[in-house]
């Protein structure tokens, strides 16, 4: 009977285990998920600004050139 007492709080150690692993995993994919889309976001911030200012520059500009 010992023996099976500790077959099963064995199990139940095991099964909590692994459901922390679990969360662990999920947790550490959603980091590295939001880590890769801030990279993502930071490399193309400068190339996007510029081509956002001129985009704007010319939906200012040409309007004004096409009033004068």
């Amino acid at each position: 009977m010992a023996e099976e007492e500790k077959k099963t709080t064995g199990a139940i150690r095991m099964a909590a285990i692994d459901s922390i692993v679990a969360d662990i995993q999920y947790k550490s994919q959603i980091i590295a998920r939001t880590n890769k889309i801030d990279s993502g976001i930071m490399d193309s911030g400068i190339p996007a600004f510029t081509i956002g200012l001129l985009i704007s520059l010319i939906l200012v500009v040409v309007p004004a050139m096409v009033l004068m």
